[in-house]
């Protein structure tokens, strides 16, 4: 994986990784992209590792779509980085994974990744009652898509054109970088 671990005492995954586990993180993130069942990649701000985003749960045949999640060190949140590192994703998927659909399934009271499909501007198309297993208890989610006939010049350029740069909200030229965390 891209950068130090250090990051890790200050950001909060949705699902805490127990000590001594992360390398099992790792090892199944590595056979599922092998698998082409899964695509992560590091966030990086500034050269240092800053988060990830991860593309689960592709589908191929008919349906071609997938999941993506996403966790942000704290020290960098709240200045436009995961909306970059999210649309930079979706076009891959769009792109050179050639995936049509991808949907993102957040928690409703997580405001902050809220933030992050309302300025990419998706759209909801559900809500999953007792969807996902976290912290001891099945929670609901609301789920957001996007398919490639919504952006068809890319997730990144419409993201970047329908919000005001002047509002310093979604700042399209943040010194980052984006990169697969698993080769």
């Amino acid at each position: 994986m891209t950068g130090s671990l250090s990051g890790r005492r200050r950001c909060r995954p949705a699902t805490p990784i127990p000590r001594g586990s992360y390398a099992r993180v790792i090892r199944r993130l590595r056979r599922l992209a092998r698998q082409g069942r899964a695509m992560p990649f590091a966030v990086e701000v500034g050269g240092r590792f800053a988060g990830q985003v991860t593309v689960n749960n592709i589908v191929r045949g008919s349906a071609q779509f997938a999941s993506i999640g996403y966790w942000l060190d704290r020290a960098v949140a709240g200045r436009g980085v995961m909306p970059i590192a999210v649309a930079m994703v979706i076009d891959h998927c769009f792109t050179a994974a050639g995936l049509h659909r991808v949907e993102i399934s957040i928690r409703p009271e997580n405001s902050n990744s809220l933030r992050v499909v309302e300025k990419l501007g998706m759209h909801e198309v559900g809500y999953a009652p007792r969807f996902l297993h976290i912290n001891g208890e099945w929670r609901d989610h609301r789920i957001f898509a996007v398919t490639v006939e919504d952006c068809p010049e890319g997730m990144l350029r419409a993201s970047c054109a329908d919000i005001s740069l002047e509002s310093h909200e979604f700042p399209c030229d943040t010194p980052m970088d984006l990169r697969p965390t698993l080769r």
